[in-house]
């Protein structure tokens, strides 16, 4: 397999309360910008809204998502394969939304490789980027900033922050799937400190294969599982 991974990723332009779960619950979110990194790239493009002074707007306008989805299917007729960490459940669904293109959004998500999707759908519970990350690529995400405050940053001007911080998940989210795949093994470190595995002998599934796969054993949960209509419920409202 050699595949040309092209790393996706977005932020979120509402601010939510603390202890929040279902972000999606809060709808619209808005996208504050977004970062693609092809495979061998220097570095990864960065997407946002600007006024007429070229300063990033608190929200990216409609027609500029567009442009953004018209660049990912550009791509991926090029022969990249959009690879995402809950990419299915949460990034092409809000944009899919705030864009307007749900259609082409839609068809995105269910060929894309969705990293997490697919350990979700072999493994019955979801990993984060940060604990395959520190697994795989001996680093995480960068120190003080997260998901759940980046609104703020933006909000408060922050902005080169921001597009740092959504920079670097590319980074991570290429380097794992890269690495993974040519290993046909992936690891994540797990809440109590050690290290968790998974086969990959053909390589990581784009979404549509993914959703194939028999449901794992999870009796060993003391929680009930997620249900897989958590990440693909948008796909037929």
């Amino acid at each position: 397999m050699n595949r040309k991974y092209l790393a996706f990723d977005i932020e979120i332009t509402k601010i939510l309360p603390d202890n929040v779960d279902n972000l999606k619950a809060y709808r619209p979110l808005g996208i504050c910008c977004a970062a693609v990194l092809e495979a061998h790239a220097d570095q990864a493009r960065l997407w946002y809204s600007s006024d007429d002074d070229g300063m990033p707007l608190l929200q990216m306008r409609q027609q500029d998502l567009s442009k953004l989805v018209d660049f990912l299917v550009a791509q991926v007729l090029n022969g990249y394969t959009i690879v995402t960490w809950n990419g299915l459940g949460f990034d092409f669904d809000i944009l899919a939304e705030e864009s307007g293109r749900r259609k082409d959004c839609e068809r995105l998500a269910v060929d894309h490789v969705d990293m997490m999707f697919h350990i979700f759908c072999e493994k019955g519970f979801a990993v984060s980027l940060e604990a395959a990350a520190k697994a795989i690529v001996s680093r995480g995400k960068p120190t003080g900033i997260n998901g759940k405050i980046v609104p703020q940053l933006w909000a408060a001007g922050k902005t080169d922050e921001v597009l740092y911080y959504v920079a670097n998940d590319c980074e991570l989210t290429l380097e794992v799937a890269k690495i993974s795949e040519s290993q046909r093994h992936f690891s994540w470190i797990t809440r109590r400190g050690t290290t968790g595995d998974m086969s990959l002998p053909n390589g990581w599934l784009i979404v549509r294969d993914a959703m194939k796969l028999p449901d794992p054993d999870t009796s060993w949960m003391d929680s009930p599982p997620w249900s897989r209509s958590r990440f693909t419920a948008w796909l037929q409202e």
